[in-house]
């Protein structure tokens, strides 16, 4: 049974592999896109950010409705809805059916990973259900390393086609592994509608919630304009930038332990400690942002810490959630969509008003605004 229990653990985090794959794979293809399709850059990041959004929106609603469903039944129709969308993209001829088909797995994006995660805990002992479920967020991380740059390397060696054909394949085996090997799971004992809502009257939730928003904002700010800055600041080629995001996903699998572990010693210590840690190691980039070799050096090590903000938010936002776990993960992941999309937005506004080289104090602005309402929760509510 233990043997069987951690090859589902594994087969969720490859349904959420594909998920991050699919979500943010096309980041690497849009001048493809644009190509196939005859549309500007700015058209095709709409592709981008229609996900994002309607993942923020739809998240906790989508989730509330989904609550009282067999969890097999759900997780299996939104690995089906992935694969059937990545197929469709493959294949269309027409922007808009893709992009339709961009809002059509977005909406089931938070109920697979709501789910995935409490499954996960579900299927070990209690004192087991924190590895499990760094376990499964191992598959953000691997969908970082492998799934978005091999996405990007089949559509320039290969096709569009092939390209996101890899993110369907990706997906029907999740399908496949979770019919054959997770048992039937209905909801025994549903919660209403009223009392998963009742959670969000919690003040010290809603400080957790501005907190994960701050910390994805720090991360995004600066990510999303990653090779932008390694390109202009660093002077390296595209070749060298793509063996850097690979680096980069590649040590966000180390990262990911190194904090799931951390969080199992001291919840509050770590998550106290990681803004911080944020921002320091932009500061450091920001000093040696211009010199090649130590760049790579830097590289390794803020993948390390990236990949801590992922498992400290979804730990920070969900020990407030524990009520309602499922729809407290959905709070999780829309808003560190809300948080993505503030970065984004705010890093682009540092470059084209201030210059790249200004672009990680957006990042160290936003790691000081999450430490202030970590300390506000704690002092107030004295988080243990």
């Amino acid at each position: 049974m233990k043997k069987v229990n951690s090859a589902l653990i594994i087969i969720l985090a490859l349904g959420v592999f594909g998920i991050i794959t699919t979500e943010m794979g096309i980041i690497g293809v849009l001048p493809q896109v644009t190509q196939k399709f005859h549309i500007s850059a700015s058209e095709a990041g709409g592709l981008v950010s229609i996900f994002a959004l309607v993942v923020a929106v739809s998240g906790p609603f989508m989730t509330l409705l989904a609550s009282s469903m067999n969890r097999k039944v759900i997780l299996l129709a939104s690995v089906l809805i992935f694969a059937i969308s990545n197929i469709v993209y493959a294949y269309t001829t027409k922007f808009e059916v893709m992009l339709a088909f961009r809002i059509l797995p977005a909406i089931f994006h938070p109920v697979f990973f709501s789910v995935a995660l409490v499954t996960a805990a579900k299927l070990v002992p209690a004192d087991k259900s924190s590895k499990a479920v760094t376990n499964v967020f191992a598959g953000i991380t691997v969908g970082f390393a492998f799934g978005v740059p091999l996405t990007s390397y089949l559509a320039e060696q290969f096709s569009l086609e092939a390209a996101f054909l890899f993110g369907a394949v990706v997906s029907v085996i999740a399908f496949l592994g979770i019919l054959i090997g997770l048992p039937s799971m209905p909801v025994t004992d549903k919660m209403s509608y009223g009392k998963q809502l009742r959670i969000l009257r919690k003040p010290q939730l809603w400080l957790n919630i501005v907190t994960v928003i701050f910390i994805f904002a720090a991360m995004f700010a600066v990510y999303s304009y990653f090779a932008e800055y390694l390109g202009q600041v660093t002077h390296m080629d595209g070749s060298v930038i793509s063996l850097m995001l690979m680096v980069f996903g590649l040590i966000m699998i180390l990262g990911n332990y190194i904090f799931g572990g951390l969080l199992h010693t001291s919840m509050t210590k770590t998550v106290i400690l990681f803004p911080l840690l944020y921002a320091v190691v932009y500061l450091i980039t920001d000093y040696l942002g211009s010199y090649f070799i130590p760049m790579i050096v830097v590289v390794f090590i803020w993948g390390a810490v990236h990949s801590g903000g992922l498992i400290i938010s979804q730990t920070w936002l969900t020990t407030e959630a524990k009520e309602a776990p499922e729809f407290g993960n959905s709070l999780f992941v829309s808003f560190s969509n809300l948080g993505i999309t503030l970065g984004t937005l705010v890093g682009g506004w540092f470059i084209s008003h201030l210059g790249i080289h200004q672009l990680l104090w957006s990042g160290i602005g936003f790691s000081m605004l999450a430490f202030l309402f970590i300390m506000i929760k704690i002092k107030a509510f004295k988080a243990g």
